[in-house]
């Protein structure tokens, strides 16, 4: 995330397009839909660390009376799904975070609730709904 905390656009805008570097390069229409009216950030989970991305959105946050913060993903990446992470963490250390988690699975746009970002977080939760769900495997 290249971008100062509290860059004009930012500032201007209040909404940010938080995305998955691979998005733009796979998918460039969803990408193009999204940043629209947004300062869009790519992001890297493979290259930038949790901690570091962490930082710098919540002084972005904290700075910037934000009204919206999308974040988009590739669905079932390991590194992307940390991203939504981040999101998630970011609003409990400053609040009120207006925040849309989206992910991509078969060229679809998904929306995933704040409250499935943390049930991911927790893999026993995640081992009693599959089991009560009855699924077997994946």
């Amino acid at each position: 995330m290249d971008v100062n905390v509290a860059c004009r656009e930012l500032r201007r805008v209040k909404r940010i397009l938080l995305y998955g570097t691979c998005i733009r390069d796979e998918r460039p229409e969803i990408f193009e839909r999204y940043a629209k009216g947004r300062v869009a950030l790519a992001v890297c989970m493979e290259e930038e660390h949790f901690n570091m991305v962490a930082l710098k959105l919540a002084s972005m946050a904290s700075r910037v009376a934000l009204e919206e913060v999308v974040v988009l993903t590739v669905d079932g990446s390991p590194h992307c799904v940390q991203l939504h992470m981040v999101v998630e963490e970011v609003e409990r250390i400053v609040g009120k975070l207006p925040r849309i988690h989206l992910v991509v699975e078969g060229g679809k746009v998904v929306e995933v609730k704040p409250i499935h970002v943390k049930v991911a977080r927790y893999l026993s939760r995640v081992k009693r709904l599959v089991e009560a769900a009855g699924f077997d495997g994946v």
